[in-house]
């Protein structure tokens, strides 16, 4: 489907191909902290590999990536487009969650992937997939800047934008930009929650 153009605010930019490691980073350090990626993974360098192979494969060439310098980094992928890693990502997704994460995070990994799957709307939709401000840069809105361009655009389009919120601290948030639990993800016994939240078009 037809998307609308994208409107971004002063300050940000698309993501280009040459941003892949520092988006990785960026949403890496956002999620340091994050109890279910915390779990997934349970290694900082597990989560920077991860996010910036999907970064490379995935959002930068199929999806739409918007950086707010180095403190701020949103991955989405647009109405139609597809989120499953191409084969040249999986040496390096493999690596990162063999060896930059704890002993397990095959399995935790392949679980989480799975339950979102069943999860995932089959309806046109934006999916965001991760969004995410440096600790040092928290509580100056900067993620209202970051969230804000595409949920605009899908309010244009008059589609609704989806996720999974990692966090229960953040449902705050995004409650206030509209989106709504429409179930919580059962991953496997001892996982952290999992919220998967819709938003309507407005």
């Amino acid at each position: 489907m037809d998307f609308p153009a994208i409107e971004l605010g002063r300050d940000l930019e698309r993501g280009g191909s040459s941003d892949a490691r520092a988006i990785g980073d960026i949403t890496a350090d956002a999620f340091r902290d994050d109890p279910f990626n915390r779990w997934l993974f349970g290694r900082f360098a597990g989560m920077a590999g991860v996010f910036g192979a999907l970064a490379r494969h995935v959002y930068l060439p199929r999806g739409y990536c918007i950086r707010l310098g180095d403190e701020g980094a949103a991955m989405w992928m647009l109405p139609g487009g597809d989120v499953e890693p191409p084969l040249r990502a999986l040496p390096a997704l493999y690596g990162a969650v063999l060896f930059g994460s704890t002993w397990g995070a095959k399995r935790r990994t392949d679980a989480a992937v799975a339950a979102m799957a069943r999860h995932h709307p089959e309806f046109p939709h934006a999916y965001l997939f991760t969004i995410g401000v440096r600790p040092s840069a928290r509580g100056k809105g900067r993620g209202r800047n970051l969230i804000q361009p595409v949920l605009d655009a899908c309010d244009r389009a008059g589609v609704p934008a989806y996720l999974e919120n990692s966090n229960p601290a953040n449902r705050g948030f995004y409650r206030s930009c509209g989106f709504e639990r429409q179930a919580m993800i059962d991953v496997m016994p001892g996982a952290p929650p999992l919220e998967a939240m819709l938003r309507p078009p407005r």
